[in-house]
């Protein structure tokens, strides 16, 4: 086969040409193989993920909610100043990026700008 490329993000060998990009059908990822400084930072990974003080969060820290979060679908709100022990960072392709589970309310992702390191 004349394709020898892996996606950079999640090695998927099932990858196809699109114009000057090359996609990748499972993660949706699009590099050009010609810039390799492209395919270097994807490889890298999410980088660090910070609170809204700009303190890196890792997995199993504690963090309090800095204001009152809405849920859809849902008529609760998840009150500022809740404490919310053992997250979890996680690639989300909507911003969402910790996992955690709430008393209250069950599991829920969050996004990194609406917490701070406890």
């Amino acid at each position: 086969m004349e394709n020898d490329l892996k996606c950079p993000e999640c090695g998927c060998e099932h990858v196809y040409p699109d114009g000057s990009l090359w996609t990748c059908p499972e993660c949706g990822c699009e590099w050009n193989p010609k810039d390799n400084a492209a395919g270097a930072a994807a490889a890298d990974g999410p980088g660090e993920i910070r609170d809204a003080n700009g303190n890196v969060l890792a997995d199993g820290d504690s963090v309090t909610v800095i204001k009152d979060l809405k849920i859809k679908g849902a008529s609760s709100v998840i009150k500022g100043g809740t404490k919310v022990k053992g997250i979890r960072l996680v690639d989300g392709t909507d911003g969402h990026n910790i996992a955690c589970k709430i008393a209250g309310v069950g599991a829920i992702n969050l996004k990194s700008e609406f917490v701070r390191k406890a």
